[in-house]
């Protein structure tokens, strides 16, 4: 376990080339209270408002690509998209006191913005980050923030009208399933349930390789965990998006209705045409919503 700790401080790595003449950020490490090693990566404008992208179960960073290489959003806005704790390229020690605490996740949230001194930034949590930024709000509350995306993001537990047909693939049958063949079915099973309009060949190789870098032991860490916000959701006083895909077959537009209508305030945008993930499915629409919400909450405080 000692090699997924980070002692103390953070690694910064440059930016590296790509043979496809595209540039790839290595990871820079933050190391979180209980000592986890975090991967950020940063891209576009140091000096924009900040915005950082957290990504759902057994995702990655990766999974924000199309807004991460977006020549508008990177001209204007300073992106960080994490690793969450036991996936990608973090940390994954052993052991149910890692994940299934609701205060490891508040507190890597705020271990990224101080360690990488963001200015106010507006959360973008995507599906199973819904409970991440939920925990983050109970822990430690909205003041540094300006704003938050939920993007078919879940924020309760409390209604079978909110999972869709394909919620299921997050259990035994194809998610924590056991065995490799199994495992690696069911997680292309999983991935193939994000989609309304597939990736292609190459994308969706991408994604299964990173979806396989969360073992089975951290996917059973992160199942299980109470998801009940509705008083953080209530008490929230500053701007809240929330994102969905009409045709998502894990998480329903009902889960969005609750989200919206339980901040203050917050707002919905339905995405006719997506499933799952409305800012891959539709990035230019997901981007130019995402850049006007960022402006929004940011001139709003």
């Amino acid at each position: 376990m000692g090699s997924d700790l980070l002692p103390s401080g953070a690694a910064r790595a440059q930016p590296v080339a790509q043979a496809s003449g595209r540039v790839a950020y290595q990871p820079r490490f933050i190391a979180s209270p209980d000592g986890m090693r975090l991967a950020t990566y940063e891209f576009g404008n140091p000096q924009g408002p900040a915005i950082l992208f957290l990504h759902g179960f057994a995702q990655a960073a990766l999974s924000w690509d199309r807004q991460l290489r977006d020549p508008a959003l990177a001209r204007e806005f300073r992106m960080v998209a994490i690793d969450l704790r036991g996936h990608g390229m973090s940390a994954k020690p052993e052991g149910d006191a890692f994940y299934k605490p609701g205060q490891v996740w508040a507190d890597d949230v705020r271990s990224v913005i101080d360690g990488l001194g963001l200015q106010r930034p507006v959360l973008v949590g995507w599906s199973y980050a819904g409970r991440v930024v939920g925990d983050y709000l109970a822990a430690h509350g909205a003041g540094a923030l300006a704003g938050i995306n939920y993007v078919d993001a879940s924020s309760s537990l409390g209604d079978p009208a909110f999972f869709g047909p394909d919620a299921g693939l997050l259990g035994p049958q194809a998610m924590l399933a056991p065995g490799i063949d199994g495992f690696v079915e069911g997680t292309a099973r999983f991935l193939r349930s994000c989609f309304a309009t597939q990736p292609d060949p190459t994308d969706f190789q991408t994604m299964l390789a990173f979806n396989m870098l969360a073992p089975l032991y951290v996917r059973a860490g992160l199942a299980g965990r109470p998801a009940n916000y509705a008083e953080v959701l209530r008490a929230l006083n500053l701007p809240v998006l929330v994102s969905h895909g009409e045709k998502d077959r894990i998480l329903t537009t009902a889960m969005a209705r609750f989200t919206a209508a339980t901040v203050p305030g917050g707002s919905i945008s339905l995405y006719a045409e997506s499933g799952h993930s409305p800012f891959w499915e539709e990035p230019a629409r997901f981007n130019r919503e995402l850049a006007g919400f960022v402006r929004q909450a940011q001139a709003g405080r």
